[in-house]
């Protein structure tokens, strides 16, 4: 079994591929996992910290060898908009309960949920089933702007007054 304690971002690598290893959006958050590449090699990855990895970034080997991720196809929601404005405040909706998100110009990605699916077809949004990789965005506390999931308690209650019935 080889061993990794350290990684690269894509295209911040060269050299021997070991092999890759495809992962979902969740089992791409690493911190100690053995890993088998689809050549049945096996990888302990080992770090202080955890690590979100997205396509095509790699786990160095203690070798110098290196492992690719590779993101799995995932059942998808595709989120569309009627316009612009209505593709920002969907994003809003989407982000003010910290959900990972793959934000493109025309539309949103979001992994399967159906409370959400009926949330956003609420606000008048246009939802398709799809497969794919997904790749959210990072959020906003994250060192770069790569993919991440994260959830974090702010320590203090939010209260917002309201001057208007939701009625």
């Amino acid at each position: 079994m080889f061993t990794a304690h350290t990684y690269k971002r894509a295209g911040e690598y060269s050299g021997e591929i070991l092999g890759t290893v495809t992962l979902s959006h969740d089992e791409r958050h690493l911190r100690r996992k053995v890993l088998t590449t689809d050549t049945e090699v096996k990888v302990l990855f080992e770090v202080a910290d955890a690590v979100s990895f997205d396509e095509g970034d790699a786990i160095e080997t203690e070798g110098g060898t290196f492992v690719v991720i590779k993101a799995a196809v995932e059942p998808l929601y595709e989120v569309k908009a009627r316009d612009a404005l209505h593709h920002a405040q969907l994003c809003w909706h989407l982000g003010n309960r910290h959900l990972p998100s793959q934000i493109e110009l025309y539309r949103i990605v979001i992994l399967k949920d159906h409370v959400i699916k009926e949330m956003l077809e609420g606000l008048g949004a246009t939802i398709t089933e799809i497969e794919g990789a997904f790749s959210p965005v990072r959020g906003a506390y994250h060192k770069s702007n790569r993919s991440s999931f994260h959830s974090h308690s702010h320590g203090h209650s939010h209260h917002h007054s309201h001057d208007h019935s939701h009625d």
